[in-house]
């Protein structure tokens, strides 16, 4: 019930629902307990889930041709996300979606989460507002990545999320900054 209180309080924070409308949709969303090192997607498959982080931290991530993890976003709780471009199309993904620790989620499935938009208006501002929030925090990724040293893009992380820092072990930490561990253990010394 805790998990489901947390989520509504999130929802609320983007969009103004009525109580029924927010019970409906709160009812869509699935309890799972996810084990560290669990992988929720594979590349190749299709994201046919959207989470919301109550306890806990999940990533997307990539796997280079050469074999290296890059990763894209990292959620620790409360938050939400997904593969966005395959939950959107409902192509198959290129990202991968792993626990990093052991999680609770609250899952809705594509097929609820957009039935939801579809008839409940609130839903639909909310789902506006998180497209807006994901479109604006990959702008920022990129523009860091493009315009700031390793340094600078380190210490923007621990002013912006510092559980991150604090929770994420060195080489995923590194690969999210796209920086190599060394120079993370160099930066985290200073």
């Amino acid at each position: 019930m805790e998990a489901k209180n947390n989520l509504k309080q999130l929802i609320q924070m983007f969009s103004v629902f009525d109580g029924k409308d927010l019970d409906k949709v709160v009812d869509c969303f699935k309890t799972r307990l996810i084990k560290k090192n669990e992988i929720l997607l594979c590349e190749g498959d299709i994201a046919k889930e959207f989470y919301f982080i109550n306890s806990g931290c999940i990533r997307t991530y990539f796997i280079t041709k050469q074999g290296h993890e890059k990763t894209r976003y990292l959620m620790i709780e409360p938050s939400i996300g997904t593969a966005l471009t395959s939950f959107i199309s409902q192509k198959p993904s290129f990202e991968f979606i792993d626990a990093l620790e052991n999680t609770e989620v609250l899952a809705i499935s594509y097929k609820d989460f957009y039935r939801l938009a579809d008839e409940i208006q609130a839903w639909k501002n909310f789902y506006l507002k998180i497209m807006e929030m994901a479109y604006s925090f990959q702008n920022r990724k990129i523009e860091s990545l493009v315009t700031l040293s390793a340094t600078e893009r380190y210490k923007q992380l621990i002013k912006e999320n510092p559980k991150i820092v604090q929770r994420v072990s060195n080489k995923i930490l590194a690969s999210y900054l796209d920086i190599k561990q060394e120079t993370l253990s160099r930066l985290k010394s200073k």
